[in-house]
């Protein structure tokens, strides 16, 4: 066995709720990486494990898919988003979108995007909402709408149903615009709706997506996934101008494999999802909390007192979304267990019981 130098710093048994990103990685994935490991492979996704994913996103999406591994969720999505635009392009998205709130600006400084926001009920955008952004085609003093960005689960923790993406697929393309879905928990939003993950992407109408795998237990990697050859352009170049291009991209791609070529992808979804409705279960017999959206993935929302939550916080960490409206946000992963969802229900009832 190999040795190191390194230490061990932190508590393995420490619990929070934070983010599903402060998971560690998924045991199966460690060993993946670990398999993949030793001697020498071509470079630059010309390896042996980047070809075979190819295989594997095809079996999910459909035979026109083409993966491009990158490093990161907000490289995805600029990447993604400046192939399906030209440069006086502009996105139309939701209020609440990653894209928009939190990727420091990156769409539009590092991608030359200009965003187009709609404040939408729970995250969801709808083609009435669409519309109140999608005018001005004519207009050479306004950013043109190229392109409609969906996420799948919602920054708010909803899921858009098959038919839902559907009717804005097909409503953004009667308008000569793409559809970009940012589908950092896409595990997690199949596993809510009991369907394939082509049946709300390609089946839908998506013409490109961004696949989360870190908040599904990866160690690293991101990708994105063409899904209309036709609606986009110049991916490995955009991929590289973009600096997302790995080197040893064999250990991105095979992390993937493990995460698809079999169950493990719906299965953590799954148990986090599933952790995160008994959490909602919990709290909601807790007096004076209020669920503040439906739970529909892996994460829960809810407004309570600012001094119950600042204490709270000492013992289990998590976030603030809304800090003057007392809005919350616990989120659960792929390693929670039931005894930590108990432990932070008791806390929670023991903290609301001092005000």
């Amino acid at each position: 066995m190999a040795t190191t130098d390194a230490e061990r710093r932190h508590d393995p048994g420490l619990r929070g709720f934070a983010s599903d990103n402060y998971a560690g990685v998924h045991p199966e994935i460690l060993a993946a990486i670990a398999l993949a490991n030793g001697g020498h492979q071509v470079s630059y996704g010309e390896d042996v494990y980047t070809a075979h994913l190819q295989e594997v996103f095809r079996a999910h999406f459909g035979p026109r898919a083409e993966v491009f591994p990158v490093f990161n969720g907000t490289g995805a999505n600029v990447v993604a988003l400046q192939a399906l635009t030209e440069r006086w392009g502009a996105v139309i998205c939701a209020g609440s979108a990653h894209i928009h709130v939190d990727e420091c600006g990156a769409p539009e400084r590092v991608g030359g995007l200009k965003l187009l926001t709609v404040e939408a009920e729970h995250g969801k955008l709808t083609p009435e909402l669409i519309d109140r952004e999608a005018y001005g085609w004519d207009d050479e003093h306004r950013a043109q709408p190229q392109v409609v960005s969906i996420t799948q689960s919602t920054e708010l923790g909803t899921c858009y149903t098959p038919e839902e993406i559907r009717a804005i697929c097909d409503h953004a393309h009667e308008h000569g615009m793409k559809v970009h879905l940012d589908g950092s928990r896409i595990a997690n939003a199949a596993a809510t709706l009991g369907v394939p993950l082509r049946a709300f992407t390609t089946d839908a109408g998506v013409d490109a997506l961004s696949f989360g795998g870190t908040k599904n237990g990866l160690l690293f990697g991101e990708c994105v996934v063409v899904l209309n050859p036709d609606a986009v352009r110049a991916m490995k170049h955009l991929r590289k101008l973009s600096m997302q291009l790995a080197s040893k991209m064999r250990f991105i791609s095979v992390q993937f494999e493990a995460l698809l070529a079999g169950g493990l992808w719906l299965r953590s979804a799954s148990h986090a999802n599933a952790m995160a409705r008994r959490l909602a279960e919990g709290v909601r017999a807790v007096d004076g909390v209020e669920i503040a959206h439906p739970v529909e993935a892996n994460v829960v929302f809810a407004r309570l007192s600012h001094d119950v939550a600042e204490r709270l916080q000492k013992r289990f960490r998590f976030y603030f979304w809304d800090e003057p409206a007392g809005l919350v946000r616990w989120m659960c992963s792929y390693d929670t267990t039931e005894q930590d969802v108990d432990s932070f229900t008791t806390a929670l009832t023991e903290e609301m019981g001092k005000r």
